[in-house]
Protein backbone atom coordinates (compact mmCIF):
# COMPACT_ATOMS: atom_id res chain seq x y z
CA UNK A 1 0.00 0.00 0.00
CA UNK A 2 1.10 3.62 -0.61
CA UNK A 3 2.41 5.17 2.21
CA UNK A 4 2.57 9.21 1.00
CA UNK A 5 2.76 10.55 3.89
CA UNK A 6 6.03 8.59 4.77
CA UNK A 7 4.10 7.55 7.57
CA UNK A 8 6.03 4.03 7.39
CA UNK A 9 9.68 5.41 7.75
CA UNK A 10 8.96 7.35 11.31
CA UNK A 11 12.22 7.80 13.05
CA UNK A 12 13.95 4.66 15.14
CA UNK A 13 13.41 7.12 18.57
CA UNK A 14 13.70 5.86 21.52
CA UNK A 15 10.58 7.61 23.54
CA UNK A 16 7.04 5.84 22.85
CA UNK A 17 5.17 6.03 19.71
CA UNK A 18 1.98 5.21 19.50
CA UNK A 19 -0.87 4.49 16.64
CA UNK A 20 -4.52 5.60 16.56
CA UNK A 21 -3.86 7.05 19.95
CA UNK A 22 -6.29 8.62 22.01
CA UNK A 23 -6.17 12.45 22.44
CA UNK A 24 -9.23 13.41 24.34
CA UNK A 25 -7.78 12.48 27.68
CA UNK A 26 -5.03 14.66 27.61
CA UNK A 27 -7.36 17.73 26.72
CA UNK A 28 -9.19 20.08 29.23
CA UNK A 29 -12.11 19.87 27.21
CA UNK A 30 -11.76 16.01 27.44
CA UNK A 31 -13.03 15.67 23.50
CA UNK A 32 -11.87 15.01 20.21
CA UNK A 33 -10.70 12.15 17.82
CA UNK A 34 -7.58 10.00 18.10
CA UNK A 35 -3.90 10.79 16.71
CA UNK A 36 -2.86 8.88 13.51
CA UNK A 37 0.26 8.50 15.70
CA UNK A 38 1.56 9.84 18.91
CA UNK A 39 5.38 10.91 19.33
CA UNK A 40 6.53 11.37 23.15
CA UNK A 41 10.32 11.27 22.57
CA UNK A 42 12.41 10.81 25.67
CA UNK A 43 14.33 13.76 25.54
CA UNK A 44 16.37 16.68 24.02
CA UNK A 45 18.56 14.38 21.74
CA UNK A 46 15.40 11.65 20.76
CA UNK A 47 13.60 15.00 20.02
CA UNK A 48 15.96 16.43 17.56
CA UNK A 49 16.38 13.16 16.02
CA UNK A 50 12.90 13.21 15.33
CA UNK A 51 12.40 16.56 13.80
CA UNK A 52 15.65 15.81 11.75
CA UNK A 53 14.44 12.52 10.05
CA UNK A 54 10.64 13.25 10.53
CA UNK A 55 9.93 13.30 6.37
CA UNK A 56 8.83 16.83 5.39
CA UNK A 57 5.55 15.53 3.95
CA UNK A 58 4.48 14.47 7.44
CA UNK A 59 2.33 16.73 8.95
CA UNK A 60 3.54 17.50 12.77
CA UNK A 61 1.28 19.22 15.43
CA UNK A 62 2.45 19.91 18.95
CA UNK A 63 0.39 19.84 22.07
CA UNK A 64 1.27 20.43 25.75
CA UNK A 65 -0.67 20.55 28.69
CA UNK A 66 -3.79 20.74 26.06
CA UNK A 67 -5.59 23.50 28.35
CA UNK A 68 -6.22 26.10 25.69
CA UNK A 69 -6.88 23.62 22.39
CA UNK A 70 -9.64 21.80 20.77
CA UNK A 71 -8.71 18.55 19.25
CA UNK A 72 -11.51 18.14 16.15
CA UNK A 73 -13.64 14.79 16.00
CA UNK A 74 -12.32 13.22 12.95
CA UNK A 75 -8.44 13.55 15.01
CA UNK A 76 -5.42 14.68 13.90
CA UNK A 77 -3.32 13.14 10.65
CA UNK A 78 0.40 12.69 10.82
CA UNK A 79 2.11 13.01 13.99
CA UNK A 80 0.75 14.53 17.17
CA UNK A 81 3.89 15.34 19.23
CA UNK A 82 3.84 15.60 23.15
CA UNK A 83 6.85 16.56 25.10
CA UNK A 84 6.05 15.13 28.48
CA UNK A 85 8.24 13.29 31.50
CA UNK A 86 11.40 13.72 33.53
CA UNK A 87 13.36 14.99 29.92
CA UNK A 88 10.93 17.97 29.37
CA UNK A 89 9.81 19.00 32.68
CA UNK A 90 13.20 19.75 34.92
CA UNK A 91 12.89 23.14 36.51
CA UNK A 92 16.31 24.95 37.52
CA UNK A 93 16.62 27.71 40.05
CA UNK A 94 19.36 30.40 39.60
CA UNK A 95 20.29 33.29 41.35
CA UNK A 96 18.18 35.85 38.79
CA UNK A 97 15.98 33.09 37.30
CA UNK A 98 14.48 29.89 37.01
CA UNK A 99 15.05 27.43 33.85
CA UNK A 100 12.02 25.16 32.91
CA UNK A 101 11.52 22.18 30.73
CA UNK A 102 8.89 22.62 28.15
CA UNK A 103 6.68 20.16 30.55
CA UNK A 104 6.79 21.97 33.60
CA UNK A 105 3.94 23.37 34.08
CA UNK A 106 3.18 27.34 34.96
CA UNK A 107 2.37 27.19 38.13
CA UNK A 108 4.92 24.88 39.18
CA UNK A 109 7.44 27.69 37.78
CA UNK A 110 5.38 30.55 39.81
CA UNK A 111 5.69 27.82 43.03
CA UNK A 112 9.20 27.43 42.54
CA UNK A 113 10.43 30.77 41.81
CA UNK A 114 8.19 32.12 44.97
CA UNK A 115 9.62 29.33 47.23
CA UNK A 116 12.88 30.17 46.59
CA UNK A 117 12.17 34.05 46.98
CA UNK A 118 12.33 34.80 43.10
CA UNK A 119 9.77 37.63 42.63
CA UNK A 120 7.99 38.78 39.09
CA UNK A 121 7.03 35.19 37.61
CA UNK A 122 3.93 35.03 40.69
CA UNK A 123 1.62 35.82 37.06
CA UNK A 124 2.45 32.34 35.93
CA UNK A 125 0.14 30.80 38.62
CA UNK A 126 -2.68 32.16 36.97
CA UNK A 127 -1.75 30.68 33.33
CA UNK A 128 -3.34 27.01 33.24
CA UNK A 129 -0.84 25.45 30.27
CA UNK A 130 3.00 24.53 30.36
CA UNK A 131 5.84 26.48 29.47
CA UNK A 132 6.69 24.90 25.93
CA UNK A 133 2.82 26.56 25.27
CA UNK A 134 3.76 29.82 27.39
CA UNK A 135 6.36 30.34 25.18
CA UNK A 136 4.84 29.78 21.73
CA UNK A 137 1.77 31.78 22.18
CA UNK A 138 3.42 34.56 24.72
CA UNK A 139 0.74 33.20 27.33
CA UNK A 140 -0.22 36.14 29.96
CA UNK A 141 -2.60 37.16 32.41
CA UNK A 142 -3.12 39.79 35.49
CA UNK A 143 -0.92 42.01 33.88
CA UNK A 144 2.41 40.45 32.29
CA UNK A 145 3.09 38.55 29.32
CA UNK A 146 5.61 36.12 28.85
CA UNK A 147 8.20 37.91 26.53
CA UNK A 148 8.20 40.48 29.92
CA UNK A 149 9.85 37.64 31.84
CA UNK A 150 12.24 35.37 28.95
CA UNK A 151 15.21 35.65 28.67
CA UNK A 152 15.58 32.84 25.79
CA UNK A 153 14.72 29.51 24.74
CA UNK A 154 16.09 26.48 23.41
CA UNK A 155 13.85 25.81 20.30
CA UNK A 156 14.90 22.23 18.59
CA UNK A 157 14.24 21.80 14.91
CA UNK A 158 15.01 20.03 12.11
CA UNK A 159 18.49 21.86 11.63
CA UNK A 160 19.62 21.07 15.70
CA UNK A 161 18.89 22.98 18.50
CA UNK A 162 18.56 26.84 18.41
CA UNK A 163 18.82 29.24 21.47
CA UNK A 164 16.52 32.48 20.44
CA UNK A 165 15.89 35.67 22.91
CA UNK A 166 12.86 36.98 23.71
CA UNK A 167 13.08 39.70 20.43
CA UNK A 168 14.09 36.76 18.06
CA UNK A 169 10.38 35.26 18.89
CA UNK A 170 8.51 38.49 17.39
CA UNK A 171 6.54 38.01 20.55
CA UNK A 172 3.13 40.04 19.83
CA UNK A 173 -0.21 39.86 21.66
CA UNK A 174 -0.98 36.15 22.55
CA UNK A 175 1.49 35.22 19.49
CA UNK A 176 4.92 34.19 18.90
CA UNK A 177 6.84 33.37 15.56
CA UNK A 178 8.87 30.20 15.87
CA UNK A 179 11.63 28.52 12.95
CA UNK A 180 9.26 26.25 10.49
CA UNK A 181 8.46 22.74 12.31
CA UNK A 182 10.49 24.11 16.01
CA UNK A 183 9.35 23.10 19.06
CA UNK A 184 10.01 24.89 22.36
CA UNK A 185 11.61 22.56 24.55
CA UNK A 186 13.26 24.67 27.69
CA UNK A 187 13.37 28.45 28.76
CA UNK A 188 14.65 30.42 31.24
CA UNK A 189 12.44 33.21 32.86
CA UNK A 190 13.92 36.72 34.40
CA UNK A 191 12.90 37.29 38.39
CA UNK A 192 14.63 39.26 41.11
CA UNK A 193 14.97 38.57 44.74
CA UNK A 194 11.95 39.41 46.92
CA UNK A 195 10.44 38.97 50.32
CA UNK A 196 8.80 35.52 50.34
CA UNK A 197 5.89 36.74 52.43
CA UNK A 198 4.86 39.30 49.94
CA UNK A 199 5.34 36.62 46.85
CA UNK A 200 2.93 34.65 48.87
CA UNK A 201 0.32 36.89 49.25
CA UNK A 202 0.45 37.87 45.43
CA UNK A 203 0.12 34.23 44.38
CA UNK A 204 -2.68 33.78 46.94
CA UNK A 205 -4.65 36.71 45.45
CA UNK A 206 -4.12 35.03 42.20
CA UNK A 207 -5.60 32.14 42.84
CA UNK A 208 -8.30 33.69 44.61
CA UNK A 209 -9.01 36.00 41.69
CA UNK A 210 -9.47 33.23 39.23
CA UNK A 211 -11.42 30.81 41.70
CA UNK A 212 -14.23 34.24 41.76
CA UNK A 213 -14.36 34.80 38.19
CA UNK A 214 -13.35 32.04 36.24
CA UNK A 215 -14.71 28.28 35.83
CA UNK A 216 -11.69 26.65 36.76
CA UNK A 217 -13.17 22.94 38.10
CA UNK A 218 -15.18 22.69 34.40
CA UNK A 219 -14.43 21.02 31.54
CA UNK A 220 -13.09 24.05 29.65
CA UNK A 221 -10.20 25.20 27.66
CA UNK A 222 -9.27 28.60 29.35
CA UNK A 223 -9.54 32.16 27.50
CA UNK A 224 -11.75 31.66 24.02
CA UNK A 225 -11.23 34.52 22.40
CA UNK A 226 -8.66 37.26 22.29
CA UNK A 227 -9.46 40.69 23.76
CA UNK A 228 -9.53 43.23 20.68
CA UNK A 229 -7.57 46.52 21.12
CA UNK A 230 -9.39 48.67 23.48
CA UNK A 231 -11.99 46.14 24.26
CA UNK A 232 -12.72 43.07 26.78
CA UNK A 233 -13.68 40.05 24.78
CA UNK A 234 -15.94 38.72 27.74
CA UNK A 235 -17.75 41.99 27.88
CA UNK A 236 -18.40 42.17 23.68
CA UNK A 237 -19.74 37.95 24.48
CA UNK A 238 -21.97 39.48 27.08
CA UNK A 239 -23.38 42.06 25.38
CA UNK A 240 -24.45 40.16 22.46
CA UNK A 241 -26.65 38.02 24.90
CA UNK A 242 -24.76 34.71 24.81
CA UNK A 243 -24.23 34.31 28.66
CA UNK A 244 -25.39 31.01 29.15
CA UNK A 245 -25.56 30.21 25.73
CA UNK A 246 -26.08 26.18 25.16
CA UNK A 247 -25.03 24.24 21.78
CA UNK A 248 -25.79 20.25 21.77
CA UNK A 249 -23.53 19.61 25.20
CA UNK A 250 -21.53 22.64 25.03
CA UNK A 251 -22.02 26.17 27.07
CA UNK A 252 -21.33 29.83 27.06
CA UNK A 253 -20.04 29.81 30.97
CA UNK A 254 -22.46 31.80 32.83
CA UNK A 255 -19.43 32.69 35.08
CA UNK A 256 -16.97 33.98 32.66
CA UNK A 257 -18.54 34.89 29.47
CA UNK A 258 -15.21 33.67 27.58
CA UNK A 259 -14.78 30.33 28.56
CA UNK A 260 -16.59 27.61 26.79
CA UNK A 261 -17.44 24.48 28.72
CA UNK A 262 -18.50 21.06 27.75
CA UNK A 263 -21.30 20.10 30.30
CA UNK A 264 -20.36 16.00 30.01
CA UNK A 265 -21.24 15.24 26.56
CA UNK A 266 -20.09 18.06 24.77
CA UNK A 267 -18.26 17.06 21.24
CA UNK A 268 -15.79 18.82 19.44
CA UNK A 269 -18.57 20.35 16.82
CA UNK A 270 -20.37 21.28 19.67
CA UNK A 271 -17.84 23.36 21.20
CA UNK A 272 -16.52 24.80 18.19
CA UNK A 273 -19.78 25.52 16.58
CA UNK A 274 -20.52 27.77 19.59
CA UNK A 275 -17.88 29.33 19.58
CA UNK A 276 -18.19 30.31 16.02
CA UNK A 277 -21.84 31.09 16.75
CA UNK A 278 -20.52 33.65 19.54
CA UNK A 279 -18.54 35.20 17.23
CA UNK A 280 -21.21 35.61 14.46
CA UNK A 281 -23.56 37.12 17.34
CA UNK A 282 -20.65 39.69 18.60
CA UNK A 283 -20.07 41.10 14.85
CA UNK A 284 -24.05 41.42 14.47
CA UNK A 285 -23.87 43.12 17.56
CA UNK A 286 -20.94 45.43 18.42
CA UNK A 287 -19.41 44.71 14.56
CA UNK A 288 -15.98 43.33 15.83
CA UNK A 289 -15.02 40.19 14.80
CA UNK A 290 -13.26 37.96 17.68
CA UNK A 291 -10.15 36.08 17.08
CA UNK A 292 -10.10 32.64 18.27
CA UNK A 293 -7.34 32.22 21.26
CA UNK A 294 -8.07 28.79 21.83
CA UNK A 295 -6.23 26.72 19.25
CA UNK A 296 -8.04 24.15 17.04
CA UNK A 297 -6.27 21.33 15.02
CA UNK A 298 -7.50 17.92 13.14
CA UNK A 299 -9.93 16.97 10.86
CA UNK A 300 -14.38 17.96 11.03
CA UNK A 301 -15.94 14.50 11.42
CA UNK A 302 -17.72 14.22 7.95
Amino acid sequence: MADPRGLATLPPIRGRVQQAAPLAPFTWFRVGGPAEWLVRPADMDDLLLLLRDLPDQVPLAVIGAASNLIIRDGGVRGVVLRLAGKGFGDIVLEDDGIIAGAAALDAVVAEHAAAAGLAGLEFLSGIPGAVGGAVAMNAGAYGAEVKDVLDWAEVATPRGLLRLTAAEFGFAYRKAVLPTRGVVARARFRARPGQPAAIAVRMAEIRAAREATQPVRARTGGSTFKNPPGEKAWALVDVAGCRGLVRGGAQVSEKHTNFLLNLGSATAADIEGLGEEVRARVLASSGITLEWEIQRIGEVMP
